[in-house]
């Protein structure tokens, strides 16, 4: 029998406290979410592995360690009402629902949305919503949101996604580089609607296109 919830426990110490990981309500959600439900049965024993893990439909859960820093780096409060663009298995929405009072999550292919929202409902999730649709749209009528988090890379960030973040707050998503690279930017936008932008961390996600199936 696999302790799941001592794996989690060494997990937030080896993956996350040992490198740059500090918010403590990050590391609470981290440490609270079972990752084992979000992949295949024949996977579970690796769950807590540093690595990404296939899902299926040419996707990937994201490793612990990138989830939580994108979370970290929005800054997240208890009544933010955050946007998740590319929901794939639902674990970095179900992370994010944790600390935060709601997350609207986006996912283009329909099986992955569906497998996501019966993973979230059998886990009583109640504050978090997924909808099957492109995600270069992001979510509107939801909008302006506290702070948004995309798992899927770009050349050019969605001016929708520009649009529906609030004054203050932030984006975090994979760009694509000229020369076939990416690195995970962080958008923050400031009064006047312009956006400081840092560079946080050489990554790999799949692209972000516009269609669903």
């Amino acid at each position: 029998m696999i302790n799941y919830e001592e794996q989690r426990k060494n997990m937030v110490k080896r993956q996350l406290k040992a490198r740059d990981i500090t918010d403590e309500n990050v590391l609470k959600a981290m440490s609270e979410v079972p990752r084992e439900k979000f992949v295949s049965k024949s996977l579970a024993n690796r769950a807590y592995d540093d690595s990404s893990l296939p899902i299926g439909s040419s996707q990937t859960i994201s490793q612990p360690y990138m989830v939580a820093l994108m979370i970290q780096v929005l800054q997240p409060k208890e009544d933010d009402i955050i946007l998740d663009i590319g929901t794939v298995s639902g674990y970095a929405a179900a992370v994010a629902s944790r600390i935060v009072k709601k997350v609207y999550s986006v996912e283009k292919i329909k099986s992955l949305a569906q497998k996501a929202t019966d993973t979230i409902n059998e886990l009583g999730y109640d504050n978090i919503r997924i909808r099957h649709a492109d995600g270069t749209d992001g979510w509107p009528e939801h909008a302006p949101y506290d702070g948004i988090m995309a798992a899927a890379a770009t050349t050019d960030v969605p001016n929708a996604l520009k649009d529906q973040l609030d004054t203050g707050a932030s984006l975090v998503i994979p760009v694509d580089s000229e020369r076939g690279f990416q690195r995970l930017k962080l958008y923050h936008k400031k009064e006047d609607g312009s956006f400081e932008i840092s560079e946080l961390h050489p990554v790999r996600f799949v692209p972000l296109v516009s269609s669903t199936d």
